[in-house]
């Protein structure tokens, strides 16, 4: 087994970890993406909604609000300035009864606090002048809202890491970390096991964050949130959709519900809805969609889109989003953790990076940077 050292290893080549290690080479450091798959972005970042959000939803000065309302704006530069397919479609939030139009007010000075800008509360008319085919009793316009081709995204940033030096290294699963003062040692399975020194690290690795923390030695284990899983379902719309914007129903609690976005072809899905699995292991996870579960979608769908069709709702696919709180209870922020936090220099965890970490992905890195000491 052979032993090498670099300035900066990240755990996972997701957008999070991608985006981590661009901003890490960019900065100078000898840095090594690793990710135990074969391909870049299997997971989390190529089974979500795709959507660039606006940063409506989340607890003024939070991680979350203040990263997607910054990483929005850097997320669009980006994609333009790389060539990635995007499009700022907008999005209307949406009252589906009398008694949900205050919370539309509600959830609109929630966004303005946020630095949201150019929203409009919009009455049942204007929305449908807007949307025709749509019920509503009012609605929440978000015009800087948009959908992404992720996996354009990831390229763009893999492209970026690789020019400015970086590396990033396929079928290299992290099998043990021994944290320490200044240096981490890790030890590297695939076809080529080794072993690896790094003076700083970043624990970008989604669904297995958690557990790899858990299982690193100088890390103390109260610092280690416990991992949980939602699943998310999708279904497909067959035919074309009436709709050209977004269209989400005023969210519950820390679900967002079920709504309907477009992809870049202008194909609709619907989804995600939530699913606590009781599985630990991201191994175990079955990503198959339940046909029968097409039953609830359409009865949520057809509160804002009545016209929905029996039978125009076809499975599509799932994802799963990596909680770190459980069933009823709020959902927290980010989860980063850097040094202030659990003490050990050079070390940085991400935990329960769910949405909007898509949309947050360039400010996230910057976050993490100026946590690992700049």
């Amino acid at each position: 087994m052979t032993m090498d050292t670099v300035d900066a290893v990240v755990i996972g080549a997701g957008v999070v970890g991608l985006a981590v290690g661009r901003v890490l080479a960019r900065r100078g450091l000898e840095t090594l993406v690793l990710e135990r798959e074969g391909a870049i972005g299997t997971g989390i970042s190529s089974r979500n909604s795709e959507v660039i959000h606006a940063g409506l939803y989340y607890a003024r000065g939070s991680l979350k609000a203040r990263l997607c309302v910054s990483g929005r704006e850097q997320l669009y530069a980006f994609c333009a300035s790389h060539g990635v397919a995007h499009r700022r479609c907008g999005k209307l939030v949406v009252a589906t009864e009398p008694g949900q139009v205050t919370g539309l007010t509600q959830l609109a000075d929630k966004a303005r606090a946020n630095g949201v800008r150019g929203l409009r509360l919009l009455s049942a008319a204007e929305a449908r002048e807007i949307e025709p085919a749509l019920r509503c009793d009012a609605a929440l316009l978000s015009p800087v809202s948009g959908i992404v081709d992720s996996h354009g995204l990831m390229l763009a940033l893999q492209g970026d890491l690789e020019s400015a030096g970086g590396a990033l290294a396929l079928r290299s699963p992290v099998e043990a970390i021994r944290c320490g003062a200044g240096r981490h040692r890790l030890e590297v399975g695939g076809d080529e096991p080794t072993t690896l020194q790094a003076r700083y690290l970043v624990n970008a690795a989604g669904l297995r964050a958690t557990a790899l923390a858990a299982a690193a030695q100088g890390l103390d284990a109260r610092h280690v949130p416990r991992g949980r899983f939602s699943k998310g379902s999708y279904f497909a719309l067959t035919g074309k959709a009436p709709f050209g914007m977004l269209i989400y129903p005023l969210p519950q609690d820390a679900w967002l519900g079920v709504h309907l976005t477009l992809d870049l072809a202008g194909q609709a899905r619907f989804g995600p809805d939530a699913q606590w699995l009781d599985a630990t292991d991201a191994e175990a996870i079955d990503y198959r969609v339940d046909p029968e579960r097409a039953e609830g979608f359409y009865a949520d769908v057809r509160r804002y889109w009545p016209g929905l069709s029996d039978g125009a709702l076809q499975p599509a696919y799932s994802g799963v989003r990596p909680k770190i709180h459980g069933p009823g209870e709020p959902a927290p922020d980010f989860g980063v953790l850097g040094p202030r936090e659990h003490g050990v220099p050079g070390l940085v965890n991400l935990f329960g990076i769910e949405s909007p970490g898509l949309t947050s992905c360039l400010a996230l890195a910057d976050e993490v940077a100026a946590r690992l000491g700049g």
